[in-house]
């Protein structure tokens, strides 16, 4: 019984998401303007190559952001029942920042942190 509901429930979002996607295809407007390929950089004309390579460090730098930024986000909801998770939750919140110092400082150590 569980896979047969299972089945239907699968079944059952494939066709409702194709029943969408075909059904925007058919709505939808449709514009063939060569300007619309273009690059967009705050309505000024782009000059030269508009694709160019960026240093890995920008991206390094905003992974390490949203990570510390998601694992600080994981403390409201310690925070919010502190009072009842005793010296057990307190242990575990420890061995957390841990981890995040830890993490830190690699990511320190590396030179991800650093604009060259």
């Amino acid at each position: 019984m569980n896979f047969t509901l299972l089945v239907t429930v699968v079944l059952t979002a494939l066709a409702f998401v194709g029943v969408v996607i075909a059904l925007s295809r058919l709505i939808s407007p449709r514009s063939y303007n060569a300007q619309k390929f273009e690059a967009y950089e705050c309505g000024i004309p782009t000059r030269g190559k508009s694709w160019m390579q960026f240093r890995v460090g920008y991206y390094l730098f905003a992974i390490l952001f949203l990570m510390f930024d998601v694992e600080t986000a994981f403390l409201f909801p310690w925070a919010a029942v502190m009072k009842d998770m005793g010296v057990q939750g307190l242990i575990s919140v420890l061995f957390f920042f841990i981890i995040l110092v830890l993490g830190l400082a690699y990511a320190w150590r590396k030179g991800a942190l650093e604009w060259k």
